[in-house]
């Protein structure tokens, strides 16, 4: 004999309440995996846009100096953004350098047995 309660009502009780958790009332679990789902999309996105924003938007602006015919400026254009990103990768490589240089120093002069 299958049992046929009403969850709603069983909730208003004590012992219902009791029951329900053990028989694994999990409406609320879904929704929390949809969340994360939700938050890991969105940190993606903005981990994406950090690290190629601004080279997005120098192709987005040598293309658009391209299509109206100002080849010149869009030669200019391209030619800033690439310098760009040689500074930032330079940039980038001297600091990890930094970094590890930095952390074999420290250990190396911390006087710790």
């Amino acid at each position: 004999m299958k049992l046929n309660w009403n969850v709603a009502r069983a909730k208003k009780h004590l012992l219902g309440r009791i029951l329900c958790r053990m028989a694994g009332d999990e409406k609320g679990a879904v929704m929390m995996e949809y969340v994360i789902v939700a938050v890991l999309i969105a940190a993606a996105c903005v981990t994406a846009v950090a690290m190629f924003g601004r080279t997005i938007v120098g192709m987005f602006s040598t293309a658009a100096k391209g299509a109206t015919g100002d080849s010149a400026g869009a030669k200019t254009t391209q030619t800033a953004v690439r310098d760009d990103q040689g500074k930032d990768a330079k940039a980038a490589g001297q600091y990890h350098d930094s970094l590890h240089t930095g952390t074999a120093a420290g250990s190396a002069t911390s006087g710790t047995p």
